[in-house]
């Protein structure tokens, strides 16, 4: 499972977003309760969820979570960001073998100079030998900086590669969530889902300037089909007053055993 809950103080500052919501609708609460029962209902043995905001975490979202039988691992945003994002397993499906926090924020670097954040776990299966690296993040929403999304996107690839590697040179299987403020069509889809993104004349070519193409060695595949359904509506994971499309996504390395 992955989801995007909104963290309430970021609904309140774009309530212009909200305009179509009833306001009862939008009061954490409420919120709060739904997201929990939705939790309970799915069952999922993994939950990556993003914009949970810190102050809500630890007085509610934790407990509740722990409540269910999951173990939850939170990394929040740097700077005065009030959100992050928490993978969390059942812990009688799963154990934890290591955490690690991936911030995007880097001093003097043009393109790395925002507060986004991913989070890369490994996980053991209980009774088994082997591991699932886990990687939930959310990156920068401005639709006018593909460069910046790629670059950041750039820097958890590497940190996943680098978890999921095993000493004779395969690697664990891997699963990554998020909301990547992408659509299907876009070349930061096309990175993710191909390996590969040939940069010359796009506006993001500036992301390396003296490698047009760029790659990485993950083979993600989407757990969305992206066809139009019967009616002709695409499919949908954020709604609000000014859009609805596909943003957040659930990609998995071959191999990995889904059922949908």
């Amino acid at each position: 499972l992955s989801y995007n809950i909104l963290s309430q103080q970021l609904l309140e500052e774009n309530l212009y977003l909200y305009r179509h919501a009833p306001p009862h609708v939008l009061r954490w609460e409420l919120r709060l309760h739904n997201l929990i029962r939705e939790i309970t209902q799915l069952h999922a043995d993994i939950v990556c969820l993003q914009e949970v905001q810190h102050d809500h975490y630890e007085s509610h979202i934790k407990a509740a979570l722990h409540t269910l039988g999951y173990h939850c691992e939170y990394k929040k945003r740097t700077g005065s960001k009030p959100d992050g994002c928490v993978v969390a397993f059942r812990t009688c499906r799963f154990s934890l073998v290591s955490s690690n926090p991936v911030e995007f924020f880097r001093p003097g670097d043009a393109l790395l100079d925002r507060d986004n954040v991913g989070l890369v776990v490994l996980l053991r299966p209980l009774g088994t030998d082997w591991s699932l690296c886990v990687a939930n993040t959310h990156l920068l929403y401005n639709p006018r900086r593909g460069d910046v999304k790629l670059a950041q996107l750039a820097v958890l690839l590497a940190e996943v590669a680098r978890m999921s590697r095993l000493p004779d040179g395969s690697a664990t299987p891997v699963l990554l969530c998020g909301d990547f403020n992408s659509t299907p069509w876009s070349p930061l889809y096309h990175f993710l889902t191909n390996g590969r993104l040939d940069c010359r004349g796009l506006t993001i070519g500036a992301v390396h300037k003296h490698t047009p193409v760029i790659s990485h060695t993950l083979r993600l595949w989407s757990s969305y089909k992206h066809r139009l359904n019967p009616d002709g509506r695409s499919e949908v994971t954020t709604c609000h007053s000014h859009t609805a499309i596909t943003v957040d996504y659930i990609l998995y390395t071959p191999g990995t055993h889904t059922q949908r």
